[in-house]
C-alpha cells in the first residue's frame, strides 16, 4: 500500500469510528498503525515538536527543546566590552570614512608626512567620536527597554511548587504552561487550552503587533474547551508538532497528538501571539511553543526602514568625480615637483639629504609628493557632508511632523516619518499608485441598495440621508486608541501596559451596591469605540416595499396556509438573503457594558406560532432547493437544535462518545417533545439561577420565550468594513446576530424567535477565492446549508449550470443587470448565494477537508482546493450595493497632483464599472478623456488589442509618440493585466501607459500591484510612490520608491510597512507639493554648496604650489586649516539646508506646476555640478591672486600672506551662501555672523598663545597685526567683490531676462495677498489656454502665447469619425472574446471581437449608450 493512500486512509479513520453504523469493525491496532506512519514526528527542519517539561516528559525535554531560544529579548547591539571595536567596524563600512582613516595612516609614512601626525587626526576622531555617542545613546535606550520587558512577570507553572508562580518573561521556556488574566500582556506565542469564557473563547487585542484596535477571538484546541476546570499540567499527556518560527502573522500550522495518536489540527485561531493583549477573558491557560526572538512579533521587528534616496545615489557619483578631480591635483603636483628638481644642475643646498648621505632623485621625490598632496588636499572630499545630512534630515522630518496642515483633529494623530532618509525623495515622484478603498475613500461602508430574487430594492430614504449626512459627530473617534508604531512597535507596547488587571469587563459581574450612574462612572473610561460603527454606518434606513414583506412573517393574524401562499417563493429568498447578510461573516458580538453570556439554545416551547411542526414546515417551505433536486420531505425527522449534530471531532475531541448522525435522525416525535420540555424547563431555571447572581446595577432585557439574559446594545467588531456595513443592514431588518460561539451562531430572526445555528465551518475570504463560506446547520430543517459572499465576477461563474428553471435564469439576468447599475453608480458589490448539502454530500467533503486542516506541508493550497469542491453549484439569492464616501479633497488633490506632472494609477479590487465611476469623481478621468478599457480573455487577444491601441494613438496623436498625451486614459481588469505582466508583452504594455494620462487597474489582487508598481519602477526608471491603507497594500508599497500608509479603520499593517503614515489622502498634496520641493531643493542646493566650499578652499593651496616649487608646502597654519572647513563654515550650511524657502507653501500649492522643477532635478544636475565646479575655481584664483598682486614685493612672511587669503575665503565663502540663500532669517544671521567672529577670534587667541605649537613656523601676533593693517581690510573687501561679482551679475540676469517658474513664483510672494490672488488666477488662465491650443505642444514648448482664444478648441459630435475603424482586423488565431471599449466619460462607443475558426471580423463601432459629445482638443 502506498504511502499517499495510507495517508487518505488514516484521515478516514476518525470519521468512521463516530459515523460508522459499526465502529468496532475498526481495531485500535489499525488506528495505531496508521497514526504512525502519518506525519512523522519531526524535531528540526521544517516542523518542531513541544513538549512540557512535567511528569514523565521530562528526560525527553532537554533533548528536544536544547535548540530552543529561551524567552530573554536583545535588541541591542552592543555591550560594554564589543562597543568600541563592533561601532568603529559598523562607521568604517562607510567609503568616506575609511578614506580619511587612510589619510591618517598615510600621514604616519615620514617621507610623505604632510602634517604633524596628531593634526591629521582630528576630523576623523571628531566624526567618529559624534556618531558613537548618538549610536551609544540609542543603544543605551534600546538596553534599558529591553530590560523592562524581560523582567515584566506573569504567572508560570512549576513543577516544584505544583503551582503557578509569578516569573519574569525572560525566565520563560518553551513547554512552559501560562496562566494569564483579563488586561495581561502575553509574553511568548503559546496555544490556548484553557479559557474562563463557557465557549472556549479568548478574546485579544492586537494593536501592539498590526494596529487593529478590533477585538480577535482565538478559540481553545478542539477537545479542551468542553472542560469545565482548568486544565491541569501535570496531567497533560500530550505532545505538539507545529512549523517552525516564521514571521507569518496570519498563518499557524500544526496538529496536537493525544497519547491515544488522536491528533487535532491546530490552526491561527488556537495561537495567542506575543505582544497580544487579553480581553473581556478572565482566565486563559496555554503552553509556549516559540519563545523570545522566535516569537512572530519579533520576527517581525525588522527595525526601522533603510532606503537609498535617488540624491543620494547622485551624490556618491559626484563623491567618485571628487576623488578623480583630486588625483588630478596630486598628479599635476607630483610632475611639477619633478620638474622642478630636474631644473637644478647641482643638488640645492636646502636639500636634506638621507641618512645615508644620498638624495631622492626627482622621479622619486615626485612619486612622494603624490602622496603628500592626497594628505594636503584631503578637504576636497567632504567628510563632514554626511553627518550635514543626517542632520539636515533630521530637521525636516521635524518640520514635517510638526505641521499643523498636517494634524487630523479627529483622530488626534500627525503624519509619521518612519524611514529618515528619503525626505528628498518626496521632491521627485514621478508616478503614484494608489489603492482606492480606504484611501481614496472614507472606508466608511454604508447599506444603501439591494437585490433579492431579481427584485430591486433602491433604499431612497436611506440614499437620501446619507447625502444629507454630515459628519460632525466625532463620537466615533472619541474613545479610539492611538498607536503610533515605531519600528519596534511590535515591542513598544508592551511597555505601555503593567498588569493592569482592574476593571476587566469579563465573565465575572462586581457584585456592589453602587448605583447605576456610579457604575457608568466606572466604566466609562472602558468603553472602546468599535472601528466601522459610526452613527453613519450603523443606522441604516429600511426600504418601505420590502420591510412591507417582512410584516407577513410577523403578523400574527394570518394562517400559515395564508402565510406561505403565492409570496413563499419570494420570501424564501428573502429568510435566506438576511440570514446570509447575519452569519456569513466573522463579526465579534460583544456589549460595552455587559459580560458575555453563554449562547443558550432557545427554546421553541413558546413561539408566536402553533408549535414546533409549524416552524419546521415553514422553513422546509421557505427554503430555496437546487432545481435538479428534489424537494424535502416534510415529514422528516430534524434532529433538536440542542442536540450535536455537527461531527464532533471535527470541532472539538470530547472525551465522551459522540453521538452519531444516523441516531440523531433516528429521534422519536416524543423524544422531540420530551426535549422541548425539558429544555424550556432547564433554560428557565438556568436563566433564573443567573439572574440571582448578577448584580442589581445591570440592566437585561429577557427572552420572553426561553428566559435569555439578552443585552439590550449590541457592538459588532469586524475585520472590514464590509462584514460590518452587512450585518448593520440585516439588523435593520430585524435579522439580528445575537450570538456568536465556536460552535452556534444565534440570530433573532424578524421578531418570530431566536434561531441558533450549528457552525460546522467558515471558510475565510481570501484574495485567490475572492468570496467567503460558511457552513451551518438549520435549527428546525436539520439541513446542512452553505451560505457564500463574493464579488460577482467569481460567484456568477459558480452557481448551478445544470439548472433548467427560467426563474433562476431570470433572477441571474436581473441581478447582473442591477449589478451593473451598481457599478455605475460607483457602489462596491456583493453577490450573495446558497447551497443545501445533503448528510452524504457533506460527509464526503469533510473527509478531505479534515486532511487539509491537520496537514502541515500545503497546508493553503488543500484548504483552497476544499473550498473549491464545496462552492460549487450556487443558488443565487441576490446582490447588495454599499457605498463608500470619497474623501475630503480627493479630487482637488489628484487634480492638483496631475498638474505637478505626477502620473496617478488607482489600483483597485473593485469591480471595473466600480472603480471608473470613482475616478471619475475624484477626477482621475475627466469628462473630456477618451477612455480605452481593456477586456480580454487569452494572451494574443492582449497583444493585438494593444498593438491596435497604440496604432491609433500614433495615427490619430502623432504627439503622443513622444510620451505626452493627455487626452487618453487606460481602463484595465486583472485578468488582462495578469497577461499584460508577462515578459513578452510587459514592454508594450508600458509603451501604452506612457501615453496614456491616468490608469485604472480593476480586479487586481495584491500580487499584482505590487508587479505593477516594480514594473513602471524598474523598466521606465522613474520615481514610484505607493499609497494604500490594508494588508493587501503592504507589497505594494514596500516595493515602491517611497511608501505611504494611511491609518485607517482597516488597522496599522500599511503604516507599520510604510515609510511616511498620514490620516488622509488630501495630506499628500502639501506632503509632495511643498514639504517634497523643499526638502530636495535645500538638501540639493547644501549638497552643492559643499562641494563648492571644499574645493575653492582647496584651490588656495594648489595655486600656492606653483610659488613653493610643488613641494606640498602650506601658506596656513595647519590648525587653521584643519578647523576652517570643520568649524568655521560647517553651521551655516546645515541651517540652509533646513531653513530656505524659495517659495512660499500657499504658492506651491495653488501652483502645482512648480514641483515639476524638482521632479525633474533642475537644482541638482551633472551640468549645474560643474557649473559650481567651475565658479569654484574661478572664486578661488580671485581669492589667491589678488592678495598676491597686493602684496607682492613686500617682505611679508608665508603665514602672514596666508592670513589676508583665508580671510577673504572665509568671507567669499559665507557671503555666496547669502547670495543662494532664498530667505533669510534671524537665524541665518546668527549663524554667519558667528561663524566670522569665531574665526577672528581663534586666530587672535592662536596667534598669542600658540606660539610653538607647530614648530619650526610662528603664527605669533600675525593676526593681531593685520587687524591694525588698512591694506588688509581693503584686501579682503575687494577680493571678496570681485570674486561674486559673476554670480550676482548671472542671479540678476536670470532673474530679470530668463526668469524660472520658481523665480516667478517667488516674485509673487512679494505682493500684497490681493495682488498675489489675481496673478495667480491670470497664471492659472494663461496655463489652461496653452494646454487647450495644444496639450503637446505646450508641455513641449511652453512659450505659446498666452493670449491664445477658448473658442479655438473645437467641439464635435460623438457620430463622427473615432479611432476604431474598418482597419481594425486581425489574423491572430484563436483570440478569445475580447471587447474594445472608448468612452467619453458621458457615453461609451464599443467595439468586440468574438473567436471565429478561421479569422475574425473586422471590429466596427456600435453607437453611444447615449447622445452625448466628445471634446477634442
Amino acid at each position: 500500500m502506498g504511502a499517499m493512500e495510507q495517508q487518505s486512509r488514516w484521515t478516514r479513520l476518525p470519521w468512521q469510528k463516530l459515523v460508522s453504523a459499526d465502529a468496532s469493525l475498526i481495531s485500535e491496532d489499525s488506528a495505531n498503525r496508521y497514526c504512525r506512519q502519518y506525519f512523522p514526528s519531526k524535531s528540526g527542519g521544517k516542523c518542531r515538536t513541544v513538549i512540557p517539561c512535567l511528569g514523565d516528559a521530562c528526560d525527553d525535554y532537554g533533548n528536544i527543546s536544547k535548540s530552543y531560544m529561551n524567552n530573554t529579548i536583545r535588541t541591542t547591539k552592543y555591550t560594554l566590552l564589543n562597543f568600541i571595536p563592533m561601532n568603529l567596524f559598523e562607521q568604517f563600512h562607510r567609503a568616506a570614512n575609511l578614506y580619511f582613516l587612510f589619510i591618517v595612516v598615510l600621514n604616519w609614512v615620514p617621507v610623505v608626512e604632510a602634517f604633524q601626525k596628531e593634526i591629521t587626526m582630528i576630523p576623523l576622531i571628531v566624526v567618529l567620536t559624534i556618531i558613537a555617542i548618538k549610536d551609544a545613546l540609542e543603544d543605551y535606550r534600546r538596553y534599558k527597554f529591553d530590560k523592562q520587558i524581560n523582567n515584566m512577570t506573569t504567572k508560570v507553572y512549576r513543577r516544584k511548587h505544583h503551582m503557578y508562580i509569578e516569573r519574569c518573561w525572560k525566565d520563560v521556556q518553551v513547554g512552559d504552561f501560562i496562566r494569564l488574566s483579563c488586561n495581561e500582556i502575553i509574553p511568548a506565542d503559546m496555544v490556548l487550552l484553557y479559557s474562563s469564557d463557557p465557549d472556549g473563547i479568548c478574546h485579544i487585542e492586537t494593536s501592539n503587533l498590526d494596529g487593529e484596535t478590533n477585538l480577535k477571538q482565538r478559540y481553545v484546541v478542539k477537545g479542551f474547551s468542553e472542560q469545565d476546570f482548568e486544565v491541569n499540567p501535570e496531567q497533560f499527556t500530550s505532545k505538539i508538532e507545529c512549523e517552525s518560527p516564521n514571521n507569518d502573522l496570519t498563518r499557524f500550522r500544526g496538529f496536537m497528538e493525544h497519547n491515544n495518536r488522536d491528533r487535532v489540527g491546530l490552526h491561527k485561531e488556537n495561537l495567542l501571539l506575543r505582544g497580544c493583549t487579553v480581553k473581556n477573558t478572565e482566565t486563559v491557560v496555554g503552553i509556549v511553543v516559540y519563545a523570545g526572538h522566535e516569537t512572530k512579533a519579533m520576527l517581525n521587528n525588522t527595525g526601522p526602514r533603510y532606503k537609498r534616496s535617488k540624491l543620494e545615489r547622485r551624490l556618491n557619483g559626484d563623491i567618485l568625480w571628487s576623488v578623480v578631480l583630486l588625483l588630478l591635483m596630486c598628479l599635476t603636483t607630483a610632475i611639477g615637483h619633478g620638474l622642478w628638481l630636474n631644473n637644478f644642475a647641482e643638488t640645492p643646498l636646502f636639500f636634506v639629504p638621507e641618512p645615508n648621505g644620498e638624495h631622492i632623485s626627482p622621479p622619486l621625490a615626485g612619486f612622494y609628493m603624490f602622496w603628500t598632496m592626497i594628505i594636503v588636499l584631503q578637504v576636497l572630499i567632504p567628510i563632514s557632508l554626511y553627518v550635514s545630512i543626517e542632520i539636515v534630515k533630521l530637521g525636516q522630518i521635524f518640520f514635517i511632523q510638526n505641521d499643523l496642515d498636517l494634524y487630523n483633529e479627529k483622530l488626534d494623530s500627525t503624519i509619521q516619518c518612519r524611514a529618515l532618509n528619503i525626505t528628498e525623495d518626496l521632491g521627485q515622484i514621478q508616478y503614484i499608485f494608489s489603492d482606492k478603498t480606504g484611501t481614496l475613500t472614507e472606508n466608511k461602508m454604508v447599506f444603501l441598495r439591494c437585490s433579492i430574487a431579481g427584485v430591486e430594492y433602491s433604499h431612497e430614504d436611506n440614499a437620501k440621508r446619507l447625502e444629507l449626512y454630515q459628519d460632525v459627530d466625532s463620537e466615533d473617534m472619541k474613545y479610539q486608541p492611538q498607536i503610533s508604531p515605531s519600528p519596534q512597535s511590535a515591542l513598544n507596547v508592551e511597555s505601555k501596559f503593567q498588569h493592569d488587571n482592574q476593571n476587566c469587563t469579563s465573565t465575572n459581574i462586581h457584585k456592589s451596591g453602587d448605583s447605576q450612574e456610579g457604575l457608568k462612572k466606572q466604566d466609562i473610561h472602558c468603553l472602546r469605540q468599535v472601528a466601522f460603527s459610526s452613527k453613519m454606518e450603523k443606522e441604516v434606513v429600511p426600504d418601505p416595499h420590502l420591510l412591507k414583506k417582512f410584516e407577513l412573517l410577523s403578523s400574527q393574524n394570518r394562517s400559515l396556509n395564508g402565510f406561505i401562499g403565492s409570496n413563499s417563493h419570494e420570501i424564501a429568498y428573502i429568510m435566506d438573503f438576511f440570514l446570509a447578510l447575519a452569519i456569513c461573516n466573522t463579526v465579534v458580538v460583544s456589549s460595552p457594558t455587559e459580560p458575555r453570556q453563554k449562547a443558550g439554545i432557545p427554546c421553541v416551547g413558546q413561539t408566536p406560532l402553533k408549535s414546533f411542526e409549524e416552524i419546521k414546515q415553514l422553513f422546509q417551505k421557505f427554503s430555496v432547493q437546487r432545481f435538479s433536486s428534489p424537494l424535502p420531505n416534510l415529514n422528516d425527522k430534524p434532529s433538536p437544535s440542542g442536540s450535536s449534530s455537527r461531527l464532533n471531532i471535527f470541532n472539538k475531541m470530547r472525551t465522551s462518545t459522540p453521538t452519531v448522525v444516523e441516531e440523531q435522525e433516528s429521534t422519536s416525535e416524543s423524544e422531540k417533545i420530551n426535549f422541548e420540555k425539558e429544555n424550556k424547563s432547564s433554560c428557565q431555571e438556568k436563566s433564573q439561577q443567573e439572574m440571582r447572581s448578577v448584580d442589581a446595577t445591570f440592566s437585561f432585557s429577557i427572552d420572553p420565550h426561553c428566559g435569555i439574559p439578552v443585552p439590550g446594545e449590541l457592538n459588532y467588531e469586524a475585520e472590514s468594513p464590509d462584514e460590518a456595513a452587512l450585518v448593520h443592514a440585516a439588523r435593520a431588518y430585524k435579522c439580528t446576530l445575537r450570538f456568536r460561539t465556536p460552535e452556534h451562531l444565534t440570530v433573532d430572526l424578524f421578531s418570530v424567535e431566536s434561531l441558533t445555528f450549528q457552525l460546522l465551518h467558515i471558510l475565510p475570504f481570501d484574495s485567490v477565492r475572492k468570496r467567503m463560506s460558511v457552513v451551518v446547520r438549520h435549527p428546525y430543517t436539520n439541513q446542512i446549508i452553505v451560505y457564500t459572499k463574493g464579488a460577482d465576477s467569481v460567484i456568477m461563474d459558480l452557481l448551478d449550470g445544470s439548472s433548467k428553471g427560467k426563474q433562476q435564469k431570470r433572477i441571474k439576468e436581473q441581478t447582473q443587470k442591477h449589478l451593473d447599475d451598481y457599478a455605475k453608480d460607483g457602489l462596491r458589490t456583493l453577490c450573495i448565494a446558497k447551497k443545501t448539502l445533503t448528510n452524504s454530500e457533506y460527509e464526503e467533503w469533510l473527509k478531505d477537508h479534515f486532511l487539509a486542516e491537520t496537514s502541515i506541508d500545503n497546508r493553503e493550497q488543500l484548504l483552497l482546493e476544499s473550498a473549491l469542491k464545496l462552492e460549487t453549484d450556487l443558488i443565487l439569492l441576490g446582490a447588495t450595493g454599499i457605498v463608500d464616501r470619497l474623501q475630503e479633497g480627493v479630487p482637488e488633490t489628484i487634480e492638483a497632483l496631475q498638474k505637478a506632472g505626477i502620473k496617478i494609477w488607482v489600483l483597485t479590487g473593485d469591480k471595473q464599472e466600480t472603480a471608473v465611476n470613482i475616478a471619475y469623481s475624484c477626477k482621475l478621468l475627466r469628462p473630456s478623456d477618451k477612455v480605452f478599457i481593456l477586456n480580454c480573455t487569452s494572451k494574443d487577444a492582449c497583444e493585438a488589442l494593444i498593438s491596435q491601441i497604440l496604432k491609433i494613438i500614433e495615427d490619430n496623436d502623432p504627439g503622443a509618440s513622444i510620451g505626452h498625451a493627455p487626452n487618453y486614459s487606460l481602463v484595465i481588469d486583472g485578468k488582462t493585466l495578469e497577461f499584460a505582466l508577462q515578459k513578452s508583452l510587459e514592454e508594450m504594455f508600458l509603451n501604452l501607459t506612457i501615453k496614456c494620462r491616468a490608469v485604472v487597474c480593476c480586479r487586481s489582487a495584491p500580487l499584482q500591484k505590487s508587479q505593477v508598481v516594480k514594473l513602471v519602477r524598474d523598466k521606465l526608471n522613474v520615481m514610484s510612490l505607493a499609497i494604500g491603507d490594508g494588508a493587501n497594500d503592504v507589497s505594494m508599497i514596500q516595493v515602491a520608491d517611497v511608501g505611504i500608509g494611511i491609518s485607517g479603520q482597516e488597522g496599522m499593517q500599511a503604516v507599520m510597512s510604510s515609510d511616511f503614515a498620514i490620516s488622509r489622502f488630501k495630506h499628500l498634496s502639501k506632503l509632495l507639493l511643498v514639504h517634497g520641493h523643499w526638502c530636495y531643493t535645500r538638501l540639493a542646493n547644501m549638497i552643492l554648496y559643499f562641494f563648492y566650499k571644499n574645493l575653492a578652499f582647496v584651490n588656495l593651496l594648489l595655486w600656492y604650489q606653483i610659488f613653493c616649487g610643488f613641494s606640498g608646502s602650506t601658506m596656513t597654519d595647519y590648525w587653521i586649516l584643519i578647523f576652517f572647513n570643520l568649524l568655521f563654515t560647517s553651521a551655516p550650511p546645515i541651517i540652509y539646508g533646513i531653513l530656505d524657502k524659495d517659495v512660499s507653501a500657499e504658492t506651491l500649492l495653488q501652483l502645482p506646476e512648480l514641483y515639476r522643477n524638482s521632479q525633474a532635478s533642475e537644482t541638482y544636475k551633472t551640468s549645474t555640478f560643474w557649473w559650481t565646479m567651475l565658479d569654484s575655481f574661478y572664486q578661488s584664483l580671485i581669492c589667491f591672486f589678488v592678495p598676491y598682486f597686493i602684496y607682492a614685493d613686500s617682505d611679508i612672511s608665508v603665514f602672514s600672506f596666508g592670513v589676508p587669503i583665508n580671510t577673504s575665503a572665509l568671507l567669499i565663502i559665507l557671503l555666496h551662501l547669502v547670495l543662494e540663500s532664498k530667505s533669510l532669517t534671524w537665524i541665518h544671521a546668527v549663524l554667519l555672523i558667528g561663524s566670522a567672529l569665531f574665526y577672528f577670534v581663534f586666530a587672535l587667541v592662536f596667534g598669542v598663545t600658540c606660539v610653538n605649537c607647530n614648530s619650526p613656523s610662528n603664527p605669533y601676533w600675525i593676526m593681531e597685526k593685520h587687524m591694525s593693517d588698512p591694506v588688509f581690510y581693503c584686501g579682503c573687501i575687494l577680493t571678496t567683490v570681485v570674486a561674486l561679482l559673476p554670480r550676482l551679475v548671472y542671479h540678476c540676469i536670470q532673474n530679470s531676462v530668463y526668469p524660472t517658474l520658481i523665480v516667478k513664483a517667488a516674485q509673487l510672494d512679494k505682493l500684497t495677498p490681493e495682488e498675489r490672488n489675481r496673478e495667480i488666477e491670470d497664471w492659472k488662465f494663461s496655463q489652461e489656454a496653452c494646454c487647450l491650443l495644444d496639450p503637446v505642444d505646450f508641455l513641449t514648448n511652453p512659450s505659446v502665447d498666452d493670449s491664445v482664444s477658448l473658442k479655438e478648441c473645437s467641439i464635435i459630435s460623438a457620430s463622427c469619425s473615432l479611432p476604431l475603424n474598418d482597419s481594425f482586423s486581425m489574423s491572430i488565431e484563436d483570440l478569445g472574446d475580447v471587447s474594445v471599449t472608448i468612452s467619453d466619460g458621458i457615453g461609451t462607443q464599443k467595439s468586440s471581437l468574438r473567436e471565429t475558426p478561421a479569422d475574425l471580423p473586422s471590429a466596427q463601432l456600435s453607437q453611444p449608450d447615449s447622445a452625448s459629445t466628445i471634446t477634442n482638443c
